[in-house]
């Protein structure tokens, strides 16, 4: 998380408990991936965790590197194609689902052009003042079209899907991103990381109202 070692620490362990209760509560395969989504946001905020160790002590400094390439891998690489994937599996509404489909095709092109950016350029984390700071040397000239394309692929998806609280769930996050761009622009990959896991708990909520459709 963007504030201290301790807060990411237990937003992890958090987020951990809800993810094991969500996925218990998946009742179908297709379920399985959207489910786990607090589960996975709680692996990137242990893995914030062990960052801030880094970053404020010597002795773990050599963890600085790896724990940096995992927390953008999980960010940059996973959600982009996960979002949209894990919500069109569960979409039943046929034009809503094809919607759904060209995301997951948005998300697949962001995703690999990220991987190849983590590759080739230099990555680099460092605190200012409470926060976290992710400089990434992309290509500049893609920086523009690549946002878009991970908004759309990321933030849209729950906005498209038929089950009205997935709808309320792509509102909080469509808010918190643009909070996070007015006021954290310089930390914006790890405040929006943060505020998008915290919002991933009502991942419960949608899951419960999934189920009670399928049965009423």
């Amino acid at each position: 998380m963007c504030f201290s070692t301790s807060a990411s620490f237990g937003a992890g362990a958090v987020l951990a408990v809800i993810g094991v209760v969500t996925i218990k509560k998946a009742k179908e395969p297709n379920q399985i991936l959207f489910a786990g989504i607090p589960f996975l946001f709680s692996l990137q905020q242990i893995d914030e965790g062990f960052l801030w160790l880094a970053l404020t002590n010597n002795y773990s400094a050599a963890m600085k590197e790896i724990t940096t390439y995992i927390f953008l891998f999980i960010a940059q690489v996973i959600w982009p194609l996960l979002v949209p994937l894990s919500i069109s599996l569960l979409e039943k509404n046929g034009k809503r689902k094809i919607f759904l489909q060209v995301l997951v095709f948005v998300g697949a092109i962001i995703s690999v052009y990220l991987t190849y950016c983590l590759i080739n350029y230099p990555v680099n984390s460092k605190i200012i003042g409470y926060h976290i700071s992710y400089s990434q040397n992309y290509p500049a000239s893609l920086s523009i079209i690549g946002g878009i394309l991970y908004v759309l692929a990321t933030v849209f998806p729950p906005l498209i899907s038929s089950f009205k609280r997935m709808w309320y769930l792509g509102l909080s996050i469509l808010i918190s991103y643009i909070m996070t761009r007015i006021f954290y622009t310089d930390y914006i990959v790890s405040v929006w990381c943060f505020f998008a896991s915290v919002i991933s708990i009502s991942v419960y909520a949608v899951m419960t109202d999934i189920n009670n459709t399928k049965t009423a």
